[in-house]
């Protein structure tokens, strides 16, 4: 993560934390267009690691609405082992929206909201048959998943819930 530092540093962002080991950078910039700040990020990290990490970048209020979105009601989340949020650059389409549905099963839940996609796993998700690589080689999109007490952290931390 340090490591990971020292690049935002050398693109010149802002007050540049980490949170927890599994590449969540928090960092200040001018840029406003979260494409234009995502290629940038790739860009670096390509030519510094020498291969391709993607970047998926949200503001602060982004992750505000993802918290405290409720894609599932309380009885689905009362009886559920895990919830995850994927991260995605673009919102699915009809296709894959249809693809992600024929992926449910008696233990895994999906349901799709702008560029995220909330996963419910009724089981240990090591009892699951879904994973991250299935996620996207289903869909045909990149995609980063985070648990959703990762997510509420992030929000308590950074704004106001």
């Amino acid at each position: 993560m340090d490591l990971l530092k020292k690049y935002f540093e050398e693109m010149k962002f802002k007050n540049i934390e980490t949170y927890i080991a599994s590449g969540n950078i928090i960092f200040e910039c001018d840029l406003k267009n979260e494409q234009i700040i995502e290629n940038r990020i790739e860009n670096h990290l390509l030519k510094s690691l020498g291969y391709i990490v993607d970047a998926f970048v949200r503001t602060i209020s982004q992750v505000k609405n993802i918290a405290e979105y409720k894609p599932f009601n309380e009885l689905e989340l009362s009886s559920a082992k895990a919830l995850n949020v994927a991260f995605l650059k673009e919102p699915l389409v009809e296709e894959q929206k249809n693809k992600l549905e024929s992926l449910q099963s008696e233990i895994d839940f999906f349901h799709a909201n702008g560029k995220e996609v909330y996963w419910l796993c009724k089981k240990k998700q090591s009892e699951s048959l879904f994973s991250n690589s299935v996620f996207e080689k289903s869909l045909k999109t990149k995609a980063t998943f985070r648990g959703i007490n990762t997510v509420h952290k992030l929000a308590s931390k950074y704004s106001i819930l």
